[in-house]
């Protein structure tokens, strides 16, 4: 298993997801547009290869506020087998944006998520 890239996303209200993102921007890091994001209030701060990045978007019913780690891999499935031997219950599949998902609640309660490409 190859962990390919790291993604942070944060969901907070509006004015929070903004400020952090303009101190992000006041940091010297550029945003950029992610078709798949289209219609989401939000920004998008990637690597130079965009393998990684961190993602902060306006909390809304649809989408609650709350912080995740996601974990790209080479093979989810291969990564949901091997938490299962060693105790961990991870949720899914699920496919969404090209990518198969699994989820995990980390201790202290932080959100997790694992994919590889389709």
């Amino acid at each position: 298993m190859a962990l390919l890239g790291l993604r942070f996303a944060h969901v907070a209200p509006e004015a929070e997801a903004e400020g952090i993102a303009k101190a992000l921007r006041g940091l010297g890091l550029s945003p950029k547009h992610f078709p798949e994001a289209e219609g989401f209030p939000g920004t998008i701060f990637p690597t130079d290869d965009e393998k990684s990045w961190a993602e902060f978007w306006h909390a809304s019913e649809e989408m609650p506020a709350g912080t995740m780690l996601q974990l790209v891999v080479d093979d989810a499935d291969m990564m949901a087998a091997e938490a299962r031997q060693n105790g961990l219950e991870p949720q899914g599949p699920m496919e969404a944006h090209g990518e198969r998902i699994y989820f995990l609640t980390l201790p202290g309660g932080l959100q997790m998520s694992f994919q590889s490409k389709l």
